[in-house]
């Protein structure tokens, strides 16, 4: 008995060893598995609601507003806890694009910036240039696989149909550029204060990787810098 005792208190020693070396991991890894169940129990039913070829706009916006009300109530009773963003993630608005699952982390830390194409007007470069001197130390921008908008800017139909969407999809590259050319973001990214990615997403694995620009493209002087690679 006194064996028992003894290998249970060196399993309870060493469970408080690990716990206090690496428990804000283990308790990390072992939230976003439960939030992946959650995403698991939900995604496959089809059929439940949002079912858009069968109602009507109103009785989707019904639901929308049901639903709202349930995850509403739910956050009353266990407040999230509030943080300052550190990072900006400019994405296309594709409905694909999970944020919190390409950042692997449901906490607020992030801003987040869906835009059709993942297209910069300057309102939105004033935008990301507001959140870096509030605090933002990383500027993630993302273009993705199987994007419509890039779609249409190939199709002959459609590019007559959407010719703005057309001609902000052509100046994507420069408007990128323009961001970096500002010259606060400039001296923020010299200064090691700033770092900016422009990242490639697998739409169906949301894994990001450095994105691949085509030259001939960009404007003679679009530099490479250090911090877009």
């Amino acid at each position: 008995m006194k064996k028992v005792y003894l290998a249970g208190g060196l399993l309870a020693l060493a469970g408080a060893a690990i716990w206090a070396y690496a428990g804000d991991e283990i308790q990390f890894r072992l939230g976003g598995a439960m939030v992946n169940v959650g995403y698991r129990l939900q995604d496959p039913i089809a059929d439940y609601d949002f079912a858009h070829h069968l109602l009507t706009p109103p009785q989707v916006w019904e639901q929308f507003m049901r639903q709202n009300q349930m995850a509403s109530s739910v956050r009353q009773q266990w407040p999230r806890t509030s943080r300052h963003p550190v990072v900006a993630m400019v994405t296309c608005m594709d409905s694909r694009l999970d944020t919190n699952e390409i950042a692997g982390d449901t906490r607020r830390y992030y801003y987040v910036l869906r835009l059709a194409g993942s297209v910069l007007s300057v309102k939105e470069e004033e935008m990301l240039e507001l959140a870096a001197d509030n605090g933002v130390e990383v500027i993630v921008f993302t273009t993705h696989t199987d994007c419509a908008a890039e779609k249409a800017s190939k199709n002959p139909a459609q590019r007559a149909k959407y010719p703005n969407l057309v001609k902000s999809i052509e100046e994507r590259d420069l408007r990128f550029q323009e961001f970096l050319d500002r010259p606060n973001v400039k001296e923020k990214t010299a200064a090691g204060k700033l770092m900016v990615k422009w990242m490639d997403l697998d739409t169906q694995t949301e894994r990001v990787a450095p994105h691949v620009r085509a030259g001939a493209r960009l404007r003679p002087n679009f530099a490479e810098p250090e911090s877009f690679r």
